[in-house]
């Protein structure tokens, strides 16, 4: 078990060997999360967080589209290919 202070400025010395295992260097942004009893410290992600409906217009498909026994057969030689 790892044991740190909190300081009179509120700042937390994260062990080394937690930061070197974590990857986190220097300057590394967490995001903290209040879970009741204590908190959770995560890596802030360098994307903000998005859903489907986001990135669904990304999608869009010019041309004729595939039929589903297009796509089916399609499935079936990459599987084909892969294991032979």
């Amino acid at each position: 078990m790892n044991i740190t202070k909190l300081s009179s400025k509120g700042q937390v010395i994260i062990p080394k060997p937690l930061r070197t295992s974590h990857h986190w260097e220097v300057g590394q942004e967490l995001v903290v999360v209040d879970v009741g009893d204590g908190i959770l410290l995560k890596p802030r992600m360098p994307f903000n967080e998005t859903n489907i409906s986001d990135v669904a217009a990304c999608l869009k498909h010019e041309g004729t589209p595939k039929s589903l026994d297009d796509m089916d057969s399609a499935i079936q030689k990459g599987i084909m290919d892969k294991f032979q």
